[in-house]
């Protein structure tokens, strides 16, 4: 109800210092900033003058309006059936690196030898749990992503020089941004060989002289070619007399059976390549990095690179990489992994309880993707809730946000990226989408 204004009612809003002894917004200023809470407070206070609140309900208005967290970044329930959705940041760490991130937090003997109090080499422990998972790579280098990691093999090793690499693998790596103008940026010359289907030992052969600084071979992770086609393998491209860089794109560091034409570092540096890059927030399951995995004086010499410092990681990332090397099992692989038939079952769940509530649901047989440029062309049975398609935006609004897929005027919800600890609250925020009551 609006209330009357009158002389009397704007002498009785509260003043703001004693609004902000309210304990919610007390509380509220060390998170989220004191001015925050004082816009807030300010707001409220020009609605009680206007009179469309009462004066005594100031402070609820100010602490009712405040965001919710000190970040912009909302969380997401991941439902569009993609597993590494780049829009929605890849890989979401697991427990361990999580865990990891919160003890980084603070201090700690990121470049310090606790034993002889002398500084020493920052991420030496993720380094360390690399060596370890790959045991083919002689060092370990990590950068702050996939796309740094060509950057700085190309800026260090190819300057002024020329980078060999075949014409189907000359990719766009996403948003844009296309190899060959990454790997020009550097200062180093690209010398294509073969053609968009076919490539032959011969035509590496062809074009290597001194001006040559190493053979670049790309996964073409974000689409397959079929047909008449041929590339050459990384065997044949080391009996060449050069160096030989894999770029992996996806991450992955050992080979496995439910991906098995996805190439790894393992299996890359046995066969022959000097040096891996491939990112950590892809089918390795980590935080946003650049791995670089090979020959120790390849590695050693893009380490001691000017640009290394520019592109090195921080604390926080080493903790979440070092853990999630570590771990036996990530949310990425426990969704890949996840069967149809525990999908389906968790879908008629769902259904069952909506269709309670009220709201019209059904179940789909669909299909999700790896996502995140690995795997092209890999499709994995999974199921859905079905709704109207009219509820994704509503959806969206929700805390958590809820991001599905809309298809032939359905709004599909795959369950293969959600967690199983999550379809209640995925419930929830379907029931107060439809209803327009939030928490329902």
């Amino acid at each position: 109800m609006r209330l009357r204004e009158s002389g009397d009612q704007r002498r009785q809003v509260p003043r703001t210092d004693t609004v902000l002894t309210d304990a919610r917004l007390a509380s509220a200023s060390s998170s989220l900033g004191r001015e925050t809470v004082k816009e807030a407070v300010a707001q409220a206070q020009e609605r009680a003058r206007r009179g469309e609140l009462s004066p005594d309900a100031v402070a609820d208005a100010a602490a009712e309006s405040l965001p919710r967290r000190a970040a912009a970044l909302r969380p997401v329930i991941n439902a569009t059936g993609v597993v590494l959705h780049t829009n929605l940041g890849r890989a979401p760490l697991s427990d361990a690196a999580v865990e990891a991130v919160l003890a980084a937090a603070g201090h700690t003997d990121v470049e310090f030898d606790i034993e002889t109090g002398n500084r020493t080499r920052r991420g030496q422990g993720a380094a360390e749990a690399l060596l370890r998972a790959v045991p083919a790579a002689e060092a370990a280098h990590v950068v702050n992503n996939g796309a740094a990691a060509l950057v700085l093999v190309a800026t260090a090793l190819a300057a002024g020089r020329e980078i060999v690499v075949s014409r189907g693998e000359l990719v766009e790596i996403g948003d844009g941004f296309r190899l060959p103008d990454l790997l020009e940026s550097t200062g180093a010359a690209i010398r294509e060989v073969g053609t968009t289907n076919r490539t032959t030992v011969s035509d590496y052969e062809a074009v290597i002289g001194p001006d040559t600084a190493f053979i670049l071979k790309v996964h073409p992770s974000n689409f397959t070619m079929q047909g008449f086609v041929s590339s050459v393998a990384l065997e044949d491209l080391a009996g060449l007399g050069l160096p030989v860089v894999m770029d992996l794109g996806s991450g992955m560091l050992a080979p496995d059976p439910l991906l098995p034409d996805e190439p790894d570092a393992s299996t890359s540096l046995a066969a022959g390549a000097d040096l891996v890059t491939a990112s950590g927030d892809k089918l390795l399951g980590g935080p946003q990095s650049g791995l670089l995995l090979g020959r120790a004086d390849i590695v050693e010499r893009l380490r001691s690179h000017p640009l290394a410092r520019a592109l090195r990681v921080d604390k926080l990332t080493l903790a979440a990489l070092e853990a999630t090397v570590r771990a036996s099992m990530t949310p990425t692989w426990d969704a890949l992994r996840r069967s149809a038939s525990e999908l389906h079952a968790r879908a008629e769940g769902i259904r069952d309880a909506l269709r309670q509530a009220g709201v019209a649901a059904d179940v789909a047989e669909t299909v999700s993707v790896v996502g995140g440029g690995g795997a092209p062309g890999v499709e994995l049975s999974s199921w859905a809730v079905a709704l109207d398609a009219d509820l994704a935006a509503p959806l969206r609004r929700q805390d958590p946000a809820v991001v599905g897929r809309v298809e032939r005027d359905r709004l599909l919800l795959d369950l293969r990226c959600v967690p199983e600890d999550l379809d209640d609250a995925l419930r929830s925020a379907v029931v107060a989408a439809a209803t327009g009551h939030p928490g329902a």
